[in-house]
């Protein structure tokens, strides 16, 4: 089921963006329960300029250089006026980028409607770029489904099927020949702005694999840092199958299968399984197929199209041997 959070307090995005973001309080934490419900991050430019017809007073509102040099143009009395419009919104919270001085009355009106006042060394394109990333995040639609999700040779395969197939045995098996845990179990998926996946485990369960019969193996502590990560791009699903002899299952790979999660659309790979049949290597293959593509190979492109050259080819009958020393040369 798709979802998305609905807001995240001042005093959760001040925590979680403290050090990354260099910011520091310059006025009281009384409105650290304001909520930021939108993504979008906005300069009241105009706003303090007078213009509040279209002023986008419910997002987080940055002060740069145009708008404090805006400010420092402003008499006593204009300056009362301006800001004194602005406070009157719902703000969530101001920033004020390249270490700019946050003007006194702003610091007094804000503890007076209590909304927080941060201020960042950072320049204000900087601040942007990474607290534009941050917010997406947060705000951006997700989903959780039952699977695995490993990282093999760079690709991220997301390992669905059933409840007691063997997803967790065949994650423990990469992760044994120097693949990467990313989730067991729970796969929580986010989609970004670029339409991209990304799957994470949940914070309880976090790079623990459950095994039936065994129970829970702690692949960080069991393997070592480098048998896992944090989050991974999803790029393709790996759903198994109990083995049907009835069903026609795919040989070539021409007709490329897709499926949706959080409407982005990746490969599918519906691959059956029976005993004796080494469910790792063929995702590492997998993987390694899906790098091909990458990088411009199709195999079964590349092979059905020299099969119909060699249909069309003169030359399809296989040539006789002539010389006696090769008729026995079955290379």
């Amino acid at each position: 089921m798709e979802s998305s959070i609905e807001h995240i307090t001042v005093g959760a995005f001040f925590k979680e963006n403290k050090e990354r973001l260099k910011l520091s309080l310059l006025s009281s934490e009384n409105g650290f329960n304001r909520k930021i419900t939108m993504g979008d991050i906005h300069r009241p430019g105009l706003a303090l300029a007078g213009f509040v017809d279209l002023f986008s007073y419910d997002r987080v509102q940055l002060l740069g250089n145009t708008e404090i040099r805006y400010i420092k143009t402003l008499s006593e009395k204009q300056l009362i006026q301006s800001i004194d419009r602005v406070i009157e919104f719902e703000i969530p919270c101001f920033i004020i980028s390249n270490s700019n001085k946050a003007p006194k009355y702003l610091l007094e009106a804000s503890r007076r409607r209590s909304i927080s006042v941060f201020g960042t060394p950072m320049t204000t394109t900087t601040l942007i770029h990474l607290m534009g990333d941050y917010l997406d995040m947060k705000f951006a639609p997700r989903t959780s489904t039952h699977g695995s999700l490993v990282d093999v040779y760079g690709i991220g395969l997301l390992v669905t099927g059933r409840s007691g197939i063997g997803k967790s045995e065949v994650a423990l098996d990469l992760v044994e020949r120097g693949h990467r845990l990313v989730a067991d179990d729970v796969v929580i998926i986010t989609r970004t702005a670029e339409d991209i996946l990304i799957g994470k485990g949940s914070e309880v369960s976090e790079h623990h694999i459950e095994v039936r019969g065994v129970g829970l193996v702690d692949v960080k502590k069991v393997f070592g840092i480098t048998g896992v990560r944090l989050q991974k791009r999803i790029e393709v699903e790996v759903r198994l199958h109990e083995w049907d002899a009835n069903k026609d299952w795919e040989r070539i790979g021409l007709d490329v299968q897709m499926t949706k999660i959080l409407n982005v659309e990746i490969p599918l790979i519906n691959l059956p399984i029976n005993p004796g049949k080494n469910m790792t290597v063929i995702c590492e293959t997998i993987a390694m197929n899906e790098l091909m593509k990458l990088h411009g190979y199709h195999t079964a492109k590349d092979f059905n199209k020299r099969l119909k050259e060699f249909m069309k080819s003169k030359k399809s009958q296989v040539p006789k041997t002539t010389d006696p020393s090769l008729r026995r040369d079955v290379e």
